[in-house]
């Protein structure tokens, strides 16, 4: 390994010093490494040896927070929103894995810069999220500094919603708004990640590369750059659950933002501020070991995602009614999760 690493802005798994950078490493750490250098994506089993016990208490402490209506829905066929972002607030369990210190430790090792947890997702069931790239929603400078642990909560199968990736799109570039000819701060709508998608398709159909599933065991985690392109599978058997906990995680020394809320050359961006789930602290951006200005962080402040376009918040609970059922609001339901999900607006 080189005495001093010539680029430490560049993640240790993608670096053209690879090699090096890895060569002392033990057998089971540059087996891991390899497999997220050459596939983007790697299976492990997670690091805890009461996974079971915690899995199981996630389960029965999240259930009674699901509304019943949407869970319904999805019996019925319908499209329902069944999940939890950032039940580490409310249970220890989801804390638990989110902060596991062995999977910090691995991260860190993968990435050459300290890895900090800053969202989690709890899903009872399959997501059937499209195709996607999370760098469009959670992205860093450096690039490609964040990256997910998906762990399965119960076995998955072809029944009840798998994961499915490209392995090697973590590779390709990484394409924002302005890649797209997008310029959303001057559309008359809230932006999604819709435009992306042709695009995400279209370079799989170019690479002619063939879809993966995760067929995972009770237990075994699977983790993903960031750039890697994925989604969830039909969830074909609807009586079946698919419990499930993605963590999503960022590293020091970088600035944190959303590229689908900025137009950094039109002057705003999303920058994200987030609590380090393993202390509770709020995490400071830095660049290049120094800390982002605060009066640049104001001066570019973006006006999304709450743009200035009308939001008749009476439409959307008329045309999405597991939500008006639920007593959710509007804005912040769209915010969060219906803008995502393909939500009727009207």
């Amino acid at each position: 390994m080189p005495s001093t690493n010539l680029l430490p802005g560049v993640p240790a798994i993608e670096s053209p010093f690879f090699e090096a950078i890895f060569a002392d490493a033990d057998d089971a750490l540059q087996q891991i490494a390899r497999q997220m250098q050459a596939r983007g994506f790697a299976v492990i089993e997670f690091p805890d040896p009461d996974f079971a016990a915690v899995a199981d208490g996630i389960r029965q402490n999240l259930t009674p927070h699901f509304n019943s209506g949407a869970w319904h829905s999805f019996r019925q066929g319908a499209p329902a929103d069944l999940r939890i972002r950032d039940a580490w607030r409310i249970d220890a369990g989801v804390r638990r894995i989110a902060a596991n210190p062995g999977i910090l430790a691995l991260l860190s090792k993968l990435y050459g810069k300290p890895a900090w947890p800053f969202q989690t997702l709890n899903f009872p069931v399959g997501t059937e999220q499209a195709l996607h790239s999370d760098v469009v929603h959670f992205h860093s400078v450096p690039e490609r500094f964040m990256c997910g642990v998906w762990v399965a909560l119960e076995d998955i199968t072809l029944d009840n919603g798998p994961l499915f990736y490209y392995p090697g799109s973590h590779a390709w570039p990484v394409y924002t708004n302005e890649h797209i000819g997008r310029c959303l701060s001057t559309l008359p709508q809230r932006p999604d990640q819709r435009p992306f998608e042709a695009m995400w398709q279209a370079l799989v159909d170019a690479h002619g590369v063939q879809p993966q599933q995760f067929l995972a065991k009770k237990g075994q985690a699977l983790i993903w750059a960031a750039n890697l392109l994925h989604g969830g599978s039909p969830h074909l058997n609807r009586a079946l659950s698919r419990w499930s906990q993605v963590t999503h995680y960022f590293f020091e020394d970088c600035v944190w933002y959303s590229p689908l809320f900025s137009d950094p050359f039109y002057g705003q961006i999303y920058f994200r501020r987030l609590l380090n789930i393993a202390n509770g602290e709020l995490m400071q951006p830095q660049y290049c070991g120094e800390a982002l200005p605060p009066g640049f962080i104001e001066a570019t402040r973006s006006t999304q995602p709450d743009g200035p376009w009308p939001f008749d918040e009476a439409a959307y609970l008329a045309a999405n009614q597991d939500v008006a059922q639920a007593g959710m609001n509007a804005r912040e339901h769209y915010v969060r999760h219906g803008h995502a999900e393909r939500r009727r607006r009207t």
